[in-house]
């Protein structure tokens, strides 16, 4: 398991610090954009002016976290949501991306897994302040 949690931290690390840097940095050359739903959808992110750039600096900050081992159970749990909805917008929008998303997912959720010990708390019904 601790071969599993590694590759799958520095696998999900690389990938979100890639993209995330690319959003800034521009070195990956991307085909035409999306058109139809995907594009409507990235247009909206990126037109608020704020929500794009905000993910991509979570995106590059969970990265380095998980690639260095600092607070990895936390970005986990972050990174999840961004996770699941590039698996979403990958088998929905664009199904030709579907393992995009895969890729994403399937380390995340065997993150999620190895580091569930430090969940616990946040599965407290009714806390007590």
């Amino acid at each position: 398991m601790r071969i599993t949690v590694l590759v799958s931290r520095i696998l999900l690390g690389f990938i979100y610090l890639v993209f995330g840097l690319d959003f800034f940095l521009h070195f990956i050359p991307y085909q035409p954009l999306h058109t139809g739903k995907a594009g409507a959808f990235i247009a909206g992110l990126k037109g608020t002016g704020y929500f794009y750039p905000m993910l991509k600096v979570v995106q590059i900050i969970g990265g380095v976290s998980l690639i260095t081992n600092r607070y990895a159970p936390f970005f986990a749990v972050v990174l999840f949501p961004i996770s699941l909805n590039v698996l979403l917008f990958h088998t929905v929008l664009v199904p030709s991306g579907w393992l995009m998303g895969v890729t994403l997912m399937v380390p995340n959720l065997l993150l999620g897994y190895a580091y569930r010990k430090y969940y616990s708390g946040m599965f407290i019904a009714k806390p007590v302040v």
